[in-house]
């Protein structure tokens, strides 16, 4: 080997210095690789517990609900048997979609299922609606939120000779939780005549094009 050669390799501490940085990188990776799997680890210990974690999550929220649930049931069962005088019950079926609690309600007649869009289902579905809004609002912070309800046509699927079953109820769930509700409607006026405490009438005019008239 000549002598030009020998110089041109690289001395001894060069390569130490080498070498340590590659043992730094070395260990590096080591720290980075054993992070990486402890991370696996614990992600593959939480799609085990998955599966039981959901169940446990709605059974919890079956039994945190159940209460509440079990008044909605009852009360909504009763303004349908009350206004349609009809021995239906009101189902409340909790479950957990995209983990979020959700409630279905069914309508049980005789104990089986029924279809709420068949026979009275438009009248059925408007008593649920309201019931509901009236349970929602009764819940809020009243500091917050005012007690005042607007109903409008909620008895649009109602026979005539239906709606003041339908509005004493709606007056009665009112006063007793404090709510001023105003109700639009286009039935005759006599059929809210004694469960308003007022009533206006809205009618064409040809001068102002609608007129209010206070008939109670």
């Amino acid at each position: 080997m000549k002598v030009e050669q020998l110089q041109d390799l690289p001395d001894l501490e060069s390569l130490e210095r080498r070498a340590d940085r590659l043992n730094a990188t070395a260990s590096a990776k080591v720290d980075e690789f054993a992070r990486q799997r402890a991370e696996l680890e614990t992600a593959d210990g939480f799609l085990e517990l998955a599966p039981s974690a959901g169940r446990r999550l709605e059974e919890l929220s079956t039994a945190l609900f159940g209460e509440l649930l079990g008044e909605l049931e009852t009360n909504l069962s009763h303004a349908i048997r009350e206004i349609l005088g009809q021995e239906r019950e009101v189902k409340a079926v909790p479950s957990i979609r995209d983990r979020k609690i959700q409630v279905e309600f069914q309508i049980m007649n005789d104990g089986g299922a029924e279809d709420i869009m068949v026979g009275q289902g438009g009248s059925v579905c408007n008593i649920l609606s309201v019931g509901l809004r009236l349970i929602a609002l009764s819940r809020l912070d009243p500091s917050l939120h005012r007690p005042f309800l607007v109903l409008d046509e909620q008895d649009c699927w109602l026979r005539p000779d239906l709606v003041p079953r339908f509005m004493d109820l709606i007056s009665l769930i009112a006063e007793r939780l404090g709510f001023q509700v105003l109700v639009i409607s286009h039935h005759p006026l006599d059929l809210f005549a004694g469960s308003a405490d007022r009533i206006v009438a809205l009618e064409q005019d040809r001068e102002k094009g609608v007129r209010l008239s206070q008939v109670k």
